[in-house]
């Protein structure tokens, strides 16, 4: 039997509590430009560490945390909290009539789930997926392979989706036993009618309960940025605010 969220998350907090206070001098506090242009400056408290145990990650997503690369991070912004965690849990979560409709529409969509390795095909569509989306940042393939989604803390794949042979989406994925972390998606530009976004969360949602995972984080929640808020409309949703998870129906 499942164990009911609150005492669940209640029991994540004390565990932290305790893993906090061993690791917290490991952290510093890094301002850049925010990346989301919500504030002028965002506030990364962050820390590398080497292999963590599935428990541990499992606490550090627990208390909001995200991954990049071998880096662990929470937002620590003086003046601004539109960063907020949300995750889904796999048994109550209900799709809507539109999420319905996606499903639908993307029937012909075949996935495969692979070891975290770029290959060309994988670079060259997120190459095309950063261009389109993000010019002018210099952001690349690469980079984003070598910098964010390859790690060695943490059991990572990747979810390929193709019509017919084209790959036209990749999920990356950390896998737990009772979590499962998105850490980023992208997809061909050309394909967006087909709203591929929010497809690959039903997919991770279902893969969730073929493998009897619970809890599937999706990142954070920004109200302000339109691909990042549509993750408000998967239902019950649950968000955390000052280090509490609620419920949102």
């Amino acid at each position: 039997m499942k164990e009911l969220p609150l005492s669940y998350d209640l029991r994540c907090a004390r565990e932290f509590a305790m893993l906090k206070a061993r690791v917290d001098h490991l952290f510093v506090d890094i301002d850049i430009a925010c990346p989301y242009e919500v504030g002028t400056v965002a506030t990364f408290h962050q820390a590398t560490f080497a292999p963590l145990s599935e428990r541990a990650m499992e606490l550090f997503l627990s208390a909001g945390y995200r991954r990049n690369g071998n880096c662990l991070y929470c937002m620590s912004c003086s003046s601004c909290s539109s960063c907020i965690p949300v995750r889904l849990h796999s048994s109550t979560f209900r799709p809507n009539r539109n999420q319905k409709r996606t499903a639908a529409r993307n029937s012909d969509v075949s996935q495969e789930i692979l070891p975290l390795a770029p290959d060309g095909e994988e670079l060259e569509l997120c190459d095309h997926f950063l261009k389109k989306r993000y010019p002018g940042e210099n952001n690349s393939a690469t980079g984003y392979f070598r910098d964010f989604f390859l790690n060695n803390i943490v059991t990572s794949a990747r979810v390929q989706y193709r019509i017919d042979t084209r790959l036209v989406g990749t999920s990356i994925i950390d896998i737990g036993y009772n979590w499962l972390n998105a850490v980023y998606f992208y997809f061909d530009p050309e394909e967006s009618r087909r709203s591929l976004g929010t497809f690959n969360i039903l997919n991770l949602v279902e893969l969730c309960v073929e493998w009897d995972i619970e809890y599937l984080y999706l990142g954070y929640l920004i109200n302000e940025i339109s691909a990042m808020s549509y993750k408000a409309n998967f239902r019950p949703n649950y968000t955390c605010v000052d280090g509490i998870w609620q419920s949102n129906s």
